[in-house]
């Protein structure tokens, strides 16, 4: 069916939610020529990447690190911006983590140099570690490279569109994983020291998964990282005000703090929103940029819920969710960079405990943000402000804060802290707190999940909603929605449905499926340095 044709300039088009797919849909489509409205119920941009006050300091509360430029370069070129200057400064990080094992002396840094890296492992481990190191990123950067197109540039591909799209040498990478391996499995083929396996195995939570359900091609956050991870002046938040604030000079009007309690259909199609006020706003589209499980559970309409047909996923299919302590005080001894990460000594039972148990791990990582550090490790005169994260079963909507038993929690965490040197001893004022239920309030019908269903299983790619639905005129964005969670998935995503609107608009036909060019950036041009 194909979306009414009216010219651009009177295709009115409703936005809910400015979470990074939002804007970034509302900003593409306004820029096309549509009349938009972005309507958020949160006083401020960003959705997860939003800032809490601990201490009367501004903390970075959700997404920490940037990375993909390249997605945000195009986006901005289509935007007639760029990079440089429509967002804040960025600075490059020579030094992508520091890493630290509860009874281990030593400590590991992985660097954006790829033979800086290698050395650090060899020194650390072994040298024949270092090679298997070099091996496992040669395979990662093929994933990536095959992955690229026909997956994240790609609106919701279907196994056969892949099958397609990847071609026989691409098959044959793919093949080569092993058809059902998980990224735990080829971890264990490419490393020997356990320790490594637990450090990579850690980019399966980057999408919230498991590393023992999560698929073997994870292994291609290897290649993100390798193509650079940046700071952001003012903070992650400070991106998401920027994209607003341009969306808004390209004629997006912007409405925080009204909610949207209903999307309105109109003859088996959209009509409009109604917010919480009651006002009612017309629309011949809407793009929703809220969690897809809102649709199925009928929070914007029961109407939506059979007509969208999205899956809510039940608690077991829900991705990690966390504990975060927002912090600002002085710290002791462990010399912090930007990012570190502490494990414990069982990394198994970190996910037995989350997944199958639906606890707070015995046994959980702790990662910490030290968002005034750099590079250097300089120590900072007086209080600091962190960010401490430890993953969680996503049963915020279930399961209270008491019943989880955030505290004893905390003090563990504390106590790997204290065992691998840092010392970190916040008053109650200088901390604020947010648990799985804490973020199922902040992110309705979630359970607290923070990055939609978990990536288990090698079909779970293509089980993710994408920006077409059933349903006229209603389009989706987001991290639960395809190509998946993160900051630079969520604004492919919001691209990738301003895309699928425009050409819907543009044909007879709301079957055509949409991959989104290259553009004038390309991947290799703002590739950090690898070698």
């Amino acid at each position: 069916m194909a979306e009414r044709a009216l010219p651009r300039g009177e295709h009115r088009v409703v936005v809910v939610g400015a979470g990074i797919g939002g804007l970034v849909g509302a900003l593409l489509l306004a820029c096309r020529g549509l009349d938009v409205t972005l309507v958020e119920a949160a006083p401020a941009p960003g959705g997860k990447m939003r800032h809490v006050f601990p201490g009367g300091a501004a903390v970075d509360a959700g997404p920490t690190v940037f990375t993909m430029r390249w997605v945000f370069e195009q986006i901005l070129d289509e935007a007639g911006s760029s990079v440089d200057a429509a967002l804040p400064a960025l600075a490059p990080l020579s030094v992508l983590a520091r890493h630290a094992w509860r009874g281990v002396d030593r400590r590991l840094d992985l660097h954006a140099s790829l033979a800086r890296s290698a050395d650090a492992i060899a020194e650390f481990s072994s040298p024949a570690e270092a090679r298997r190191f070099l091996a496992f990123c040669a395979q990662a950067r093929r994933v990536y490279d095959g992955l690229e197109g026909p997956y994240i540039r790609s609106e919701r591909p279907t196994l056969a569109s892949m099958i397609g799209d990847l071609g026989p040498r691409g098959l044959m990478l793919l093949a080569g994983l092993g058809p059902f391996s998980t990224l735990w499995r080829s971890l264990s083929r490419h490393f020997h020291d356990p320790r490594l396996q637990q450090l990579f195995g850690r980019y399966a939570t980057y999408c919230g998964s498991s590393p023992w359900s999560a698929p073997a091609t994870l292994m291609l956050v290897a290649q993100v990282e390798l193509d650079g991870v940046w700071t952001v002046e003012g903070g992650m938040h400070a991106v998401a005000c920027s994209f607003a604030a341009l969306a808004a000079a390209r004629g997006v009007r912007l409405r925080f703090g009204q909610r949207v309690d209903r999307i309105v259909l109109e003859g088996g199609r959209v009509g409009g929103v109604e917010l919480a006020s009651g006002e009612r706003i017309g629309a011949d589209s809407v793009l929703f940029s809220g969690d897809a499980a809102a649709l199925a559970q009928g929070l914007l309409g029961d109407g939506l819920r059979a007509a969208v047909r999205a899956h809510a996923p039940t608690p077991a299919e829900r991705s990690l969710s966390a504990v975060t302590w927002a912090v600002h005080a002085p710290t002791e001894g462990f010399p912090l960079v930007r990012h570190n990460v502490f494990f414990d000594d069982d990394y198994r039972s970190e996910f037995e405990d989350i997944f199958q148990r639906r606890r707070l791990p015995a046994h959980g990582t702790v990662y910490v943000c030290a968002q005034d550090r750099g590079d250097d490790a300089a120590p900072v005169d007086g209080p600091e402000r962190l960010l401490c994260l430890v993953n969680a079963p996503a049963d915020g909507d279930r399961v209270d804060d008491d019943t989880l038993e955030v505290d004893p929690c905390e003090q563990r965490s504390l106590a790997l802290l204290r065992d691998c040197g840092l010392t970190l001893a916040p008053a109650p004022h200088q901390v604020v707190r947010t648990t799985p239920s804490g973020f199922h309030r902040l992110f309705p019908a979630t359970g607290g999940a923070l990055y939609g269903t978990a990536t288990h299983g090698w079909m779970s790619s293509f089980r993710r909603p994408g920006a077409k639905t059933p349903v006229p005129g209603l389009y989706l964005a987001g991290g639960s929605v395809h190509p998946g969670p993160g900051v630079p998935m969520a604004a492919m995503s919001g691209r990738l449905a301003a895309a699928t609107l425009l050409a819907h608009l543009d044909s007879t036909s709301r079957s055509r499926r949409v991959v989104i060019s290259g553009g004038t950036s390309t991947r290799s041009a703002t590739t950090a340095g690898t070698a």
